[in-house]
């Protein structure tokens, strides 16, 4: 072999950034448990001082602050010994409604580890493993991680950029929030939009039955303005919805294009689809970047297993592309398409009859 050995060195210096950050993402689960971010946020403190107030043991809690440190996750003073965080680690670790949250994400990648003996598995044989299959700290963790960007954008950019929608939410609309699992859109939604009505539908009944308890402790009780419904994207009921949301799970789909044809039979006449994936280009070479290194590793565990799972098995990817989804949307009896808004972590579609 001939071996570059500068080459070698930097595809190694790469292999330590990697390997760090593994290690890293398990003790960030461990520390948002433990309440660790949150009770840092409220000032520093030595290892002792952080112990007794996390109630936490001295000698586990010094090697996590370490970690930490050594990530930059929090700060370190040598002269006093105490650790701390800045507003900006606090804004990210501690403050769960913040648009910058993190810990979700880590809850996402911890879960992926889980699933290793199946996706082996499924990689030998072809098939397929369901969203149901997965260990729940990828349900809790997929909530976590994307309701802050929801939070952020679905109310103040997403829905304004949909042609005629806000007035008709604002009047009182008919609303399908399909593939909602907890149920953090649906809920935004409702909140933004007391005139209208809202139904989240997911297939995992777990799911459901969270998104109804949250929707509890939210104070909406009413059926009428907000409910939770088993049902999968070719088969929930209702007619003549004037807007049915889909939050980045199209691409999880078996058979995207029979939802999306379901869809259409769904809405009324000048009704619409917003559909929000995952940011992608339509080419592989345009993905090469840490985004898509995120979405292309969690499609690999999590999204196209799931759609292999299922009937069709159409698998589009987390990096389906503006393209594919159009072509989806079409053959789905779509005749209108735009890209109505973007961030760097989500496309958000219009589809109109």
């Amino acid at each position: 072999m001939a071996i570059d050995e500068t080459r070698l060195n930097a595809f190694m210096g790469n292999f330590v950034h990697d390997i760090g950050a593994v290690m890293h993402a398990a003790t960030i689960v461990v520390g948002d448990q433990l309440g660790l971010y949150k009770e840092m946020a409220k000032g520093p403190g030595t290892v002792e001082e952080l112990a007794k107030r996390t109630e936490t043991d001295p000698r586990y809690l010094r090697e996590w602050l370490s970690a930490q440190a050594a990530s930059g996750y929090v700060e370190y003073d040598p002269k006093g010994e105490r650790f701390s965080l800045t507003e900006e680690q606090a804004f990210a670790l501690a403050e769960e409604g913040s648009p910058a949250f993190v810990p979700g994400a880590f809850q996402i990648a911890v879960a992926q580890f889980k699933a290793v003996p199946k996706m082996v598995q499924a990689m030998r044989t072809g098939l397929g493993i369901g969203w149901h299959e997965h260990d729940p700290a990828l349900f809790h963790g997929t909530e976590r991680f994307f309701r802050p960007g929801y939070a952020a954008n679905l109310v103040s950019q997403w829905i304004p950029a949909l042609e005629g929608v806000p007035a008709a939410l604002e009047r009182g609309a008919r609303v399908a929030d399909v593939g909602c699992g907890h149920g953090a859109s649906t809920l935004l939604m409702a909140q933004a939009y007391p005139e209208s009505s809202f139904v989240g539908f997911d297939y995992h009944a777990p799911s459901i039955e969270r998104a109804r308890e949250t929707a509890r402790k939210a104070g909406i009780d009413d059926p009428k303005r907000l409910s939770f419904e088993v049902a999968s994207a070719k088969d929930f009921p209702g007619k003549d919805y004037d807007l049915v949301a889909f939050f980045d799970c199209l691409h999880d789909m078996g058979d995207p294009v029979g939802a999306a044809a379901h869809v259409r039979a769904s809405l009324k006449p000048q009704g619409t689809w917003m559909l929000v994936e995952p940011f992608a280009n339509d080419r592989l070479e345009d993905n090469m970047n840490p985004v898509g290194r995120v979405f292309y590793s969690a499609s690999n565990f999590i999204c196209t297993p799931a759609s292999r799972s299922q009937e069709v098995g159409l698998c589009l990817g987390a990096q389906a592309g503006e393209a594919r989804l159009r072509d989806v949307a079409s053959k789905g009896g779509f005749a209108h398409f735009r890209r109505a808004s973007e961030t760097p972590f989500n496309l958000i579609f219009e589809a109109r009859p």
